[in-house]
């Protein structure tokens, strides 16, 4: 949660309904009009040598090939790689980018750039127009961004809605805890483990999204 809900000022609660309605309103204005999107995630951390960094250039950059555009939270690492990969195809690069303590600063491959205070806001923004979701390695912030795609598809809360992870030397341990201990228990199913898939390569990734039923449509309808 954010540090203005934690202690909220009751004289800023009404200024603060209206700075979340503007967000809202911008990004559905503006998303709403670029067409059939992939949301890629991951690591702002992860360096341009960094094999992760490679391979998400060349997933995003299939993806504009194929008439995807692409948005990313406008960071660097991983977020600047599927920027620039779009961009390389002169495919649609969106950066939804956010407002923190430590300065982000937007990467130089955006083409379309929306910011946002509120991470709930550019949360609904990253899922309302896409048709598929990406995730490379990456920290707290990709955690969160992955299981909330994965609750939306399990409560149907959006229509199907591809779900890739990348890089499988670090999903592995991950995928397996799902299996051997969250499945063992009895907390999901096993059609449960079957919304995502792991792969290292680009086109197997791009693929699956594009063989995968009703891709086309705008996924979320969850506002």
């Amino acid at each position: 949660m954010e540090n203005e809900i934690l202690h909220p000022d009751n004289h800023e609660d009404t200024w603060r309904i209206f700075r979340i309605m503007a967000e809202f309103v911008e990004g559905f204005e503006t998303l709403s009009r670029v067409g059939p999107c992939i949301t890629i995630f991951g690591s702002a951390r992860t360096p341009k040598d960094h094999d992760f960094y490679k391979m998400t250039v060349e997933t995003a950059r299939l993806a504009a090939k194929n008439g995807y555009g692409v948005i990313t939270g406008g960071g660097p690492g991983i977020m600047e790689a599927a920027n620039k990969g779009a961009s390389m195809e002169n495919g649609k690069s969106i950066g939804l980018n956010i407002q923190l303590p430590f300065e982000q600063l937007p990467n130089p491959h955006i083409k379309t750039m929306l910011n946002f205070r509120h991470f709930f806001c550019r949360k609904v923004m990253f899922l309302k127009y896409t048709s598929a979701v990406i995730i490379l390695p990456g920290g707290y912030g990709t955690m969160d961004e992955m299981f909330e795609v994965l609750t939306l598809v399990q409560t149907q809360k959006v229509a199907s809605l591809p779900l890739v992870l990348m890089g499988k030397s670090y999903w592995n341990g991950l995928v397996t805890w799902l299996k051997d201990t969250m499945l063992h228990h009895g907390y999901i199913q096993d059609a449960d483990l079957s919304l995502m898939k792991v792969t290292d390569e680009p086109a197997e990734a791009i693929e699956f999204i594009l063989k995968s039923k009703g891709v086309e449509k705008v996924a979320a309808n969850f506002v």
